[in-house]
């Protein structure tokens, strides 16, 4: 790979170890319902496939893809699902996993767009969370970790679609291309 990234800002460690955390956590909250885990692809992908892991009850797993126009950095405001659920949520209890939230449209417009499929309950977990950033009303009710105004690659994050093979969290380092 080319190196265009600095050092890692969380580690592999240090995110085996939280997602473990948020497992059991999500474990005990969700213990006796009709769960269904919902993954946000392509970004959440890694850590959608580690967090299901660590969870320790039966449960439904689902994908869907959105869009945004616009670059990660200029994004125009608009939210597009590519993909509709597989699943029927409609009376289940639903977990959104999304890989970061930083102004909190994609998370926003998915609770709401999900809600009208009439789910007992839909919560949302994201690996990373920037709340400098936030500017849209959304409740994260599981974050991995809260990260500084910077742009992050690895673990499912990507640059033009490339380094989300990253076994970390690294700081884009290339100037001019920060969000």
């Amino acid at each position: 790979m080319e190196r265009i990234f600095g050092r890692p800002i969380v580690t592999q460690e240090e995110m085996r170890a939280r997602i473990r955390e948020l497992g059991k956590q999500i474990t005990t909250d969700y213990t006796g319902k009709d769960f269904v885990l919902v993954g946000v692809l392509k970004g959440a992908y890694a850590f959608y496939a580690d967090l299901a892991r660590a969870i320790r009850i039966p449960m439904r797993v689902d994908f869907l893809m959105v869009t945004s126009d616009g670059s990660r950095a200029k994004t125009s405001g608009k939210v597009k699902m590519v993909t509709e659920l597989t699943e029927d949520i409609k009376d289940k209890d639903v977990l959104l996993v999304e890989d970061i939230v930083d102004s909190g449209l994609t998370a926003q417009y998915l609770v709401k767009t999900l809600a009208k499929k009439k789910p007992r309950s839909i919560k949302v977990c994201t690996l990373l969370s920037k709340p400098d950033r936030r500017t849209n009303n959304v409740t994260i009710d599981y974050v991995g970790f809260k990260i500084p105004n910077k742009y992050v690659v690895g673990y499912g994050l990507d640059y033009q679609q490339k380094y989300r093979n990253l076994p970390y969290l690294a700081v884009l380092d290339i100037e001019g291309d920060q969000e």
